[in-house]
């Protein structure tokens, strides 16, 4: 065969026969990504019915990546995340955060790993405090991520501004609660109220009945108490009341009083997101996650009976 110089015409012909080639090969190659990761059945269907949308909050598996946290919430049965803004994003570069701090095609990427699993983060834990001005960069980032509420602690002094971003961006603003201490603002529920008076019902609470007993409260006294301004919640037991350290078990064996709590939130016909955390870091802790999922699914499925 003898060869020939490629004429203007040809060689360009052959370029774009290349990069349709290359093209093909990058779509087959995210087609085959997407079709490796497995797809969440969901462990709570009953639960579901009633209006219970259950999460994990990844501090929870804090000891491992957002990306290794999602195939463990797969197993789980559990389609909803909620990831807090200081935990990595990934093994590889522990450095990225799981926040609006990621560029644009990390977002993408972290967005299109959900996706592949059929997962969704309905709720972000995000850094609103006094800086005003990231204030857009939070809400950008939730509404990205499809984020419906930020859970949050903010200072009182903001809460005029938040609520315009609230209504602007149509996403919600739960104010969550840590244990009694003098950095903890709103470990009782009065204080959660008193900055959500006069306010839309786009601001409201995120109680935590694990940080109410560890609080020395009584959790379901506390839930009454915010009746009408539940956005979500963070379901915890612990083991001990009135000890701040008191280490997380599975819901119902410990002082949270579960039944009378998921019976106080359905009276009150609370439907929304329902986020299991557990603090209590063992080599255990995807079984003990289990056996809170469990428990809430059990209690949905009992009201039946009822």
């Amino acid at each position: 065969m003898t060869s020939r110089q490629l004429s203007r015409r040809e060689f360009f012909a052959k370029i774009a026969v290349l990069g349709t080639s290359a093209l093909a090969v990058n779509v087959t190659a995210r087609a085959a990504k997407a079709k490796k990761a497995k797809k969440v059945k969901v462990s709570t269907p009953t639960a579901q019915r009633i209006g219970w949308d259950l999460a994990v909050q990844l501090y929870t598996f804090r000891d491992r990546s957002f990306y290794e946290a999602l195939d463990v919430l797969v197993e789980l049965g559990i389609r909803n995340v909620e990831p807090a803004f200081f935990l990595p994003l990934s093994k590889e570069q522990p450095d990225l955060k799981t926040g609006e701090s990621l560029s644009l095609a990390q977002r993408r990427e972290m967005k299109a790993r959900l996706d592949d699993r059929g997962m969704k983060m309905p709720n972000y834990y995000a850094p609103v405090n006094g800086n005003t001005a990231n204030f857009a960069k939070i809400f950008d980032f939730a509404k990205e991520m499809g984020v419906k509420t930020i859970v949050a602690e903010p200072p009182a002094g903001v809460f005029d501004e938040l609520e315009k971003f609230c209504d602007k961006y149509q996403i919600n603003l739960a104010i969550h609660n840590h244990p009694k201490s003098p950095d903890s603002k709103y470990w009782t529920p009065d204080n959660v109220l008193a900055v959500c008076k006069g306010r839309g019902k786009r601001i409201g609470a995120c109680p935590d009945t694990g940080h109410y007993v560890r609080s020395g409260l009584d959790p379901v006294e506390c839930l009454r108490k915010l009746k009408g301004r539940i956005i979500t919640m963070h379901l915890k037991d612990v083991i001990e009341s009135s000890k701040p350290e008191a280490r997380d078990v599975p819901l119902g064996t410990g002082k949270a009083k579960y039944t009378e709590a998921l019976t106080e939130v359905r009276a009150q016909k609370f439907r929304g997101v329902m986020t299991v955390e557990y603090e209590h870091l063992s080599t255990q802790l995807a079984d003990d996650v289990a056996k809170c999922v469990k428990f809430v699914e059990d209690f949905a499925a009992s009201l039946k009976s009822r």
